[in-house]
């Protein structure tokens, strides 16, 4: 249309259709059909054009821009939303735009601080872990220093495990996060884990059980070291947000396609209202216990990356599953 701005091209059709209108009831009025006939057509292929006009410049544009701010809501940060032209709309997609890059610039000098923090902070942890647990030997050291002895070699590693999860999130933030494909045996990956950290969990006082399947799972194609990372990460989780149920639920199937593994406990389980954003870096929640906040948003890269889904939620009767939904190989 002649108009760029979307208020003065829709003023303009509604005067036109007010003016057609006017018309009609004229010819209608002085009985003149054929004129009355014409300019009724005339209205129904204009009701028409405006309607296909309307979808193409006002419904469709801003549809696009929804879905567009969506992806970059999810963190496609730096994305960029195809221009419309020189109107309103066209004006908020270039608004949409300069903030996505803002925030892709603000996001990546982040992750470079985070990471150059997470660096420097391993040398100080590691001397501090190495000299704490040498104390621990030293037999002048008693009572209550030991204690406190104790206390901050516990602390250094609760420290030194934060540290490697900011590393391991920078890492995917900067597109150095890589898997190593190869096919996987899944259920010796998941008992290696259970072997690994089931022991743990025994000793504080969580009864583990898990009975592998019956038949055998297909292997699948995947990093046996990510997802084991996964495995042991979400063990840690239920030993330590649902460890006072005293015990914890592996189950291990074949699924329609799917290879699934859910690990369920029997704690408090998760509020509701933080059930949606738990997989979401740096999350932390309103649990006593709560971690970095990076442990989840990892696994679920990890995850995703392999084409699999991760899911959270409250099991039925209390405590927390999560589920691990991976596809078999197509080899």
């Amino acid at each position: 249309m002649f108009f760029k701005e979307l208020k003065w091209q829709l003023l303009a059709s509604s005067i036109a259709a007010v003016i057609l209108i006017a018309c009609l009831i004229a010819f209608a009025a002085n009985k003149l059909i054929i004129p009355a006939i014409v300019i009724a057509v005339i209205i129904a292929a204009y009701i028409i054009l405006v309607n296909i006009w309307f979808d193409h410049y006002i419904s469709k544009p801003i549809q696009d821009l929804s879905e567009s701010a969506k992806h970059i809501a999810d963190g496609s940060y730096g994305a960029q939303v195809p221009s419309v032209g020189d109107n309103e709309i066209g004006r908020l997609t270039d608004d949409i735009n300069i903030m996505s890059e803002k925030i892709a610039r603000s996001d990546k000098a982040t992750a470079e601080f985070i990471s150059q923090i997470s660096h420097e902070l391993r040398t100080p942890l590691t001397a501090i872990l190495g000299w704490s647990e040498t104390l621990q030997y030293d037999p002048a050291i008693k009572d209550e220093s030991l204690r406190g002895v104790k206390i901050i070699s516990k602390e250094a590693e609760r420290l030194t495990g934060m540290v490697a999860d900011l590393l391991e999130f920078t890492r995917i933030q900067d597109g150095r996060f890589n898997l190593r494909l190869e096919l996987v045996d899944t259920a010796a990956e998941l008992e290696d884990s259970l072997f690994t950290y089931g022991k743990l969990m025994s000793e504080a006082g969580i009864e583990v059980n898990y009975e592998p399947p019956e038949y055998d799972i297909p292997l699948i194609s995947g990093d046996p070291e990510r997802l084991k990372q996964v495995f042991l990460n979400l063990l840690d989780n239920a030993a330590k947000h649902g460890g006072d149920g005293g015990k914890v639920d592996i189950t291990l199937s074949l699924e329609k396609e799917h290879v699934v593994i859910r690990i369920r406990d029997y704690g408090r389980g998760i509020p509701a209202g933080e059930l949606p954003f738990v997989k979401n870096r740096f999350y932390k929640g309103s649990s006593k216990n709560r971690g970095s906040g990076i442990g989840l948003a990892v696994c679920d890269e990890i995850v995703s990356r392999h084409g699999g889904k991760l899911s959270i939620a409250n099991a039925e009767g209390g405590g927390c599953i999560a589920e691990i939904s991976l596809p078999l190989s197509e080899n």
